[in-house]
This record gives structure tokens, C-alpha cells and sequence, in this order.
């Protein structure tokens, strides 16, 4: 192998083996090439894995970061000949099997494309400006500093339609994130907001799940949708279907069917696409979605050097003709998958085709509600509530992080309490836009 790298890699004679990417796929991966013989390089922008799933339970107090995350080294600091780097990506030189990145060069011999996926605002720029996203463990805090700061910023007006914008949140995506993320703020206004803020009439703060199509959890099934929908209506979340958001300026939200929500927080769950990477941009490999177009062994067509996993990568079957859906399981899968393929490439085997085994998807509304639709079985309500906690904990790298995680839950269950509700860094906006409107 020619040294074209500045990473510090040392030269081996084992085939090099490059990741992109500390998510669910590229960990999976990394894990399952631990102790062969090839040298395992993994590449991310943070030093750590983030347990997406429950990003939201940070973003409403009920969970530390810390208890999400866990370093990447320490996940696999046992492994030989595995090789961490902390860098940004910047572009693949494919004709000469190298990446740059902003800390240096690094050549490969095969190249793993796991970097996942990114808030997608269709091209709506002014959205993308004003609006929450919440994809990383940053955007969730700066939610959660947001929430709080809106709430301490709303003790301090006297105008009844300031105070009440700045009380109204809207979430825009009615699929697992947005529909958890609205049963929290749901249980907050219930249980704790009285308790935090005693001189602030919090009944009238709002809580709004737009939806543009006709069904919440479109991707699960019709009855987890309907049971879903019943929950969070109970709980005084405001349901609206096929309504699309086209603006919003940081206080007014816009719609196509003339809906106008005045409110200070705009979440935006509405989709994701995935994290392109220049030189990897060619239209003969990227798909709608920005995923990256693989064969049946996950491999770049015309690229055979070259595979993509995880959420960026899109392998088109006849089940799901618009390739796998973009969650934790068909992650962890191809990546375990990749890992036995690239063994099998390097030792002039054939590879084996991807297959993915749908365990099927879940999501929680709030306090003993839940939706669950399994491979043979579908269910709602308490138990259903307990499967998904057992499931998420089971998924949770760390023996540490899930003692934490379960230690929460339960003193939350049992104080109804959020005990992280905490402005640690503040989210700073421009509050005068409340007042300028106002003025005019």
C-alpha cells in the first residue's frame, strides 16, 4: 500500500479497511472485523456513538447526554489492529482509492460509506434557518436550553399573545420522532410545568404534531396508528393531517391550507436524507433521498472497492422498492453483513446477498403508552410500553449507560419527574422579534 495518509496509521500488510461513520451500521461493522486480519480505520466528527432513539428524551430533560453517548475507542479498544480518528470527510478520490479530510489524506483498499443521515428541509431554506432539528446530541440540547428558555422568557412578558407563542410548540413529522417527541412535551405540560413554573397559567401552553399525510406512523400499521393517534390526543396534543408546513420566520408558522400558528418553537421531524460526500456525488450513484445506489451485496456499482451501509446506502428490492427504511435495524444488519462479504472478498470468496430480517418497529407516546408492531405480533398500551423500554436498553452500548438509563426511567416513572431540565448551554435567539411584531 503506497503511504499517502498524515492520520499517523501505521503501514500493515493486512488490507485496509476504512469506515465512515460512528453510527449503528459503522460500529457494526468495526465489530464484527475485530480480531481478523485486516486493519480496521473508522473515521467520525465526534468521538462518540449516539444512541439516536432516544435523542428526544434529552431534548425534554428526561435523559443526560452522557447516558446516550459512549466513546468510540472504548467500544472497541480491545480490538487489534483498530485505528480511530476523529475528522470530517471531505471528499473520496476514488481513481486513486483515497480520502481527504480535514486532518489529512488517508488511502484505502476498501471503503465503507456509513455516514449516515441529516435533517432533510426540501430545499426550504428559511425553515432550515429558524426551526429546531434534532438529529445530534448538540441540536438536542439547544432544544432543550430552547423549551426552557422560552418558558423563562414567558414569566417576563405582560402581553397575553406573546406569552401564549412563546408556550406553543409545533412538530412538524408525524413518524417515531415526532410523535415521541410530542407525547413528552405532552407529559411535561402535565406533570412538571405546574410544579417549575406556579405563577404561569401553563394550561395554555399548546403542543401541535402537523402532519402532511392522512395517518400519524405511516410506516407502522393502521391500528398502532389510530391507537397512537388516541394517546397523544388524550394527553392534549393537537393533531393536524394533511397540512404541510411552507414557512416559518421564527415566530409565524405557515401552511398550504392557510393554518397560521403563531409560536416560538418549531420542530422540524419531517424527514432525513442522507450525508452526501463529495466524490460520491456522481448521478449515476445518488438516489432520491441523497442514498447512495448499491447492489444486493452493498456494494457501489461500477465501485466494486467501494460499499455503503446504514442510512446513506439505498439497495432496491422488489419488497421495498425504495430501499430499506432508514432506522437502527437495517443498519446493524448490513453492517454485520458488510463484515462477513469484505472477509469473504478478501479471501477470493463469493459474497453473499444482503437480506434483511424486518423485526418489525415501535413507539412510545409517553407514561405506559406505547405502540408496537412486531414480526408476528402487534400490541398497544402498557405492555407494549414495557417492550420498548426493554428493547432500547438492550441496544444501548454500555453496561453504564443503561444502569443510568434504567435508573432515570424508573425514578421518573415513580416522581413523574424530569430531573435534567437544565439550561447548561443557552440557546440564545433574538426574543425582539415578539416584541417588534408587537410594536407593528
Amino acid at each position: 500500500m503506497t503511504d499517502t495518509d498524515a492520520l499517523n496509521i501505521p503501514r500493515s500488510s493486512f488490507p485496509r479497511i476504512v469506515i465512515i461513520g460512528g453510527g449503528f451500521a459503522g460500529i457494526a461493522l468495526a465489530k464484527k472485523l475485530s480480531k481478523k486480519e485486516v486493519q480496521v480505520v473508522l473515521l467520525d466528527k465526534n468521538n462518540y456513538h449516539t444512541f439516536q432513539p432516544l435523542l428526544y428524551q434529552v431534548s425534554t430533560g428526561g435523559l443526560e447526554p452522557d447516558s446516550i453517548a459512549y466513546p468510540i475507542r472504548k467500544i472497541l479498544q480491545d480490538y487489534p489492529n483498530f485505528f480511530f480518528r476523529m475528522a470530517k470527510v471531505q471528499q473520496v478520490l476514488h481513481d486513486e482509492k483515497v480520502l481527504v479530510t480535514n486532518i489529512g489524506k488517508l488511502s484505502y483498499n476498501y471503503l465503507v460509506v456509513a455516514a449516515g443521515s441529516e435533517t432533510n428541509f426540501f430545499g426550504n431554506f428559511e425553515i432550515e434557518k429558524n426551526a429546531m432539528a434534532m438529529k445530534s446530541i448538540p441540536q438536542s440540547l439547544n432544544l432543550r436550553s430552547m423549551i426552557l428558555e422560552n418558558f423563562e422568557q414567558a414569566l417576563l412578558t405582560d402581553d397575553l399573545h406573546e406569552r401564549d407563542a412563546l408556550m406553543n410548540f409545533v412538530i412538524v413529522g408525524g413518524g417515531p420522532t415526532g410523535v415521541e417527541l410530542a407525547g413528552a412535551l405532552a407529559e411535561i405540560k402535565k406533570g412538571i410545568l405546574p410544579k417549575d413554573y406556579p405563577d404561569l397559567d401553563t394550561r395554555r401552553a399548546q403542543i401541535n404534531l402537523i402532519q402532511s399525510g392522512d395517518r400519524i406512523l405511516k410506516e407502522m400499521s393502521e391500528e398502532a396508528s389510530i391507537k397512537a393517534e388516541d394517546f397523544l390526543e388524550r394527553l392534549g396534543v393537537q393533531i393536524w393531517k394533511n397540512t404541510r408546513v411552507t414557512g416559518y420566520d421564527g415566530k409565524t408558522v405557515l401552511t398550504k391550507t392557510d393554518l397560521v400558528f403563531e409560536a416560538a418553537t418549531l420542530v422540524w421531524a419531517a424527514g432525513v436524507k442522507g450525508a452526501s460526500i463529495k466524490g460520491l456525488d456522481m448521478e449515476e450513484v445518488v438516489v432520491p433521498g441523497n442514498r447512495i445506489k448499491v447492489n444486493e451485496f452493498n456494494q457501489l456499482i461500477g465501485y466494486p472497492e467501494i460499499f455503503a451501509i446504514g442510512d446513506i446506502a439505498c439497495m432496491h428490492t422488489d419488497e421495498l422498492p425504495s430501499g430499506h427504511p432508514m432506522m437502527a435495524q437495517p443498519a446493524i444488519q448490513q453492517g454485520r453483513h458488510l463484515g462477513e462479504n469484505l472477509l469473504n472478498l478478501i479471501e477470493n470468496k463469493p459474497m453473499q446477498p444482503f437480506i434483511y430480517e424486518d423485526k418489525g418497529s415501535m413507539a412510545t407516546i409517553g407514561r405506559n403508552k406505547a405502540v408496537a408492531d412486531l414480526k408476528n405480533y402487534r400490541f398497544q398500551g402498557v405492555f407494549a410500553w414495557f417492550v420498548w423500554m426493554f428493547v432500547h436498553l438492550f441496544f444501548l452500548i454500555g453496561f453504564r449507560n443503561r444502569m443510568v438509563v434504567f435508573v432515570n426511567w424508573v425514578y421518573n416513572y415513580i416522581r413523574f419527574d424530569r430531573e435534567a431540565r437544565l439550561i447548561i448551554r443557552p440557546y440564545r435567539r433574538d426574543y425582539s422579534l415578539f416584541r417588534d411584531r408587537k410594536k407593528t
